[in-house]
């Protein structure tokens, strides 16, 4: 016999936006919950860790005492995940790395147990360590978003293409144009190899473009392709258009196969001005250009933009990393680590 529903009569006026405010405050306890609970247990690792490491260190004892200690916390915990050899050592590791039990306190100590084993075997940088962490923390990245951007140096990219921002750009905007702007652009992913043509590149970008989005980073949105503009009776077409959500501003995109050349600053100049004039709503930012080419010459790209009025940045980009045919058949894939990752953390 089940309960009967009682009838509900129509909610009264402002119900509706307290409930809204209830579930808001629910939802911010439960991730409160699980951020506390999350310390606990990074903190309860980092205490084994430094346990173990201490311990033999002071008294001599070998690495076979782990194998005794996993297998008595799991007889004394049959109910209770994580002590399996493999993750004691990754917890000795982990306490190792991080020699002040208070970096459970930083953004480490805010992201899983699994991501900070990627960390520990993918990154050997303890600036980089924790550069990946914050922005997992930031962005909310899975453990599989992760070691993509891991593999992808996507930090190590970030604020490296040439730009003429600090002085084109407000202040509050230039910092972000620039940190959101890398060199090189990886797009391997769109199976290219390097001899590919300029439409060819434009048209696997479309095609493949929540991957390029991705490779942008956070905040790009897709306008278009060969987005068409009519100027003074011409006819012209850009690559590709993006608009940058944080910025508040049109990215427009020009991809050229070959090196970099000053006279390309102008074209992409022109497309930026017709954007303002044609497509920019008055409150959207100065719109942004992107140039993406195979190779530059820096100090060509510097001059070529220093007396630019217009907030421009020059890239290269990576269509494919050539590995020789002997290390493609013997390295793991990707798939591969992640199943041996998987398998060590219980």
């Amino acid at each position: 016999m089940t309960d009967k529903v009682p009838a509900l009569t129509d909610p009264p006026e402002g119900y509706a936006d307290w409930l809204t405010d209830l579930k808001d405050r629910i939802q911010a306890a439960q991730q409160r919950a699980a951020l506390a609970v999350n310390i606990e247990l990074i903190g309860l690792y980092w205490q084994i860790g430094r346990d173990i490491l201490d311990r033999q260190a002071e008294q001599g004892w070998g690495a076979k005492v782990v194998d005794r200690l996993s297998h008595d916390l799991r007889e004394a915990f049959p109910g209770l995940g994580g002590f399996s050899r493999a993750n004691l050592m990754y917890m000795r590791a982990f306490a190792e790395a991080w020699p002040d039990g208070a970096i459970v306190q930083q953004p480490v100590g805010q992201i899983p147990w699994g991501h900070n084993i990627v960390l520990l075997t993918k990154l050997k940088d303890t600036s980089t360590r924790l550069a990946y962490a914050a922005a997992t923390v930031k962005h909310g990245w899975s453990r599989n978003t992760l070691v993509m951007h891991v593999e992808a140096r996507t930090l190590e990219r970030q604020g490296k293409a040439i730009t003429n921002f600090a002085r084109t750009l407000p202040s509050v905007h230039s910092d972000l144009a620039h940190e959101t702007l890398k060199d090189p652009y990886k797009l391997d992913f769109l199976g290219l190899d390097a001899g590919a043509r300029e439409r060819e590149i434009e048209q696997a970008l479309v095609d493949h473009v929540a991957d390029f989005l991705i490779e942008l980073g956070a905040g790009f949105a897709y306008v278009g392709r060969q987005v068409h503009l009519e100027v003074g009776g011409d006819e012209f077409f850009i690559d590709l258009l993006f608009y940058h959500l944080r910025i508040r501003a049109y990215v427009v995109i020009e991809i050229k196969a070959g090196k970099f050349r000053p006279e390309h600053v102008g074209q992409l100049g022109f497309y930026m001005t017709a954007v303002d004039a044609q497509v920019k709503h008055e409150d959207d930012a100065a719109t942004i250009g992107l140039l993406l080419c195979k190779t530059k010459n820096e100090v060509v790209a510097e001059y070529a933009l220093r007396d630019n009025a217009r907030p421009l940045g020059v890239s290269e980009f990576q269509l494919a990393e050539a590995l020789p045919e002997q290390l493609q058949t013997s390295l793991p894939t990707i798939e591969q680590i992640e199943r041996e990752l998987a398998g060590g953390v219980q």
